[in-house]
């Protein structure tokens, strides 16, 4: 709808709505720029405090995709009138944990009165204008690392529907209460651009890469967000499934038939644009559209240091696999191989 609206000419807007990015870029002195984001939902978990957890976890994820260090968060909070107010302090203290895990300063915010409780924040945080990764920029050749799995969206469907075992809901919340804080960290410091050193807090030497795009995956599904990545960077990508990894009960929650709405949309919408190699099972390609919460990074990198990126990753602790590359524009716009 914004793009029907009439356009707003400012220079100093690096990254806008044009190409669906994760958080807007706006620059405000030469080597300094704000990145701007915001996001909220209804409850996915029944427990105030790990839905508030998630939450934050969520919104504060587009600032990392970006390549930005938060900084400051306001809450939105909606909640019934006559709802019990020690379910919103957890909830609040939820959100209040990962803020404070990501040194993000919540500096107030905003409630209504709604019969559907939903929470989120609306995050700033700071970035130099030419460390900047938007969604456009992945160049054939390119390897694409994911460093979440798969299946928060099926899973989530399972828990509502109290069919979820306990070892996948202990896996889905620990992927969605899971800052892609350390991966950025990781990603920025050795990142190598024209004219800039990496970023490294120590001033040591070790092993650079080149990052030529990125995103985190979310509510449109690895292929949704894959797609807007390649049509923004004017490319063609192919996924590998049998790399891309999977929470453990993803594929028992297919097979019951969780699959929420917002699956089914993202499937209608972006597969007439994917290509599947022949025995690529129906649950897998199901999954490559499943709407993740809190989802992982994904990273378009020059091939030459994708390797030294997705070592210092899982160095870090961070489940880095190279699911697949980009190529050079082509129909399908994603093909994904075996």
């Amino acid at each position: 709808m914004l793009g029907k609206l009439a356009r707003q000419h400012d220079p100093n807007v690096l990254v806008g709505f044009d190409h669906a990015d994760d958080a807007g870029v706006y620059q405000i002195a030469p080597e300094l720029a704000l990145v701007q984001t915001v996001d909220f939902f209804t409850p996915i978990v029944d427990d105030p405090y790990t839905f508030g957890q998630i939450a934050a976890t969520n919104a504060l994820s587009d600032v990392y995709a970006m390549g930005g260090r938060p900084l400051t968060s306001l809450a939105m909070v909606c909640f019934p009138e006559k709802g019990d107010l020690e379910i919103l302090e957890r909830i609040l203290a939820g959100g209040l944990s990962k803020m404070m895990e990501a040194g993000c300063t919540v500096v107030g915010g905003h409630s209504i009165r709604d019969d559907e409780t939903k929470f989120g924040y609306s995050v700033t945080g700071v970035i130099h204008p030419q460390r900047v990764l938007a969604n456009a920029g992945a160049m054939p050749d390119d390897k694409l690392l994911l460093t979440k799995a798969l299946g928060t969206g099926v899973i989530s469907t399972a828990i509502k529907r109290g069919t979820a075992q306990a070892a996948w809901i202990e896996a889905a919340v620990g992927s969605m209460t899971t800052l892609n804080k350390t991966a950025a960290a990781v990603l920025v410091s050795g990142i190598r651009r024209a004219g800039l050193r990496p970023a490294a807090q120590t001033g040591a030497s070790g092993p650079t890469w080149v990052v030529h795009a990125m995103t985190d995956v979310t509510g449109f599904g690895l292929i949704g967000h894959a797609r807007e990545m390649a049509l923004a960077s004017s490319v063609g990508l192919r996924l590998f499934a049998g790399r891309v990894p999977l929470l453990e009960g993803a594929f028992e929650c297919v097979r019951a038939g969780c699959i929420p709405g917002g699956l089914k949309a993202n499937r209608e919408f972006a597969e007439c644009m994917v290509g599947y190699e022949d025995g690529i099972s129906d649950e897998v390609k199901t999954l490559l559209f499943d709407p993740q919460t809190a989802g992982g990074l994904l990273i378009a990198v020059a091939a030459e240091g994708a390797d030294a990126l997705r070592q210092a990753l899982i160095a870090a602790g961070v489940g880095a696999v190279e699911i697949g590359e980009v190529v050079a524009g082509s129909k399908p716009l994603i093909f994904v191989a075996l």
